[in-house]
């Protein structure tokens, strides 16, 4: 790969993964706040409720992306 390739992929590959991990800090919020007003506020859940496989394949994702930025860094 070029070097401007490298360059365009780590770009992406950064963004995509703080993306997930702003998704999954703000998901936690919710879910914390959620707890105080006896409500589920669930985002993921909501919007792939009728299928917890990709739920679970979101969290290993939104996961996988912070290990990503740890180890980045």
């Amino acid at each position: 790969m070029s070097l401007s390739v490298k360059i365009l992929y780590n770009i992406y590959m950064n963004s995509v993964a703080k993306t997930l991990v702003y998704v999954g800090a703000i998901n936690w919020l919710l879910i914390g706040l959620g707890y105080f007003f006896k409500s589920n506020l669930n985002v993921v859940n909501y919007i792939l409720g009728p299928i917890p496989l990709l739920e679970a394949i979101v969290y290993i994702l939104v996961g996988i992306s912070a290990l990503y930025l740890i180890i980045k860094r």
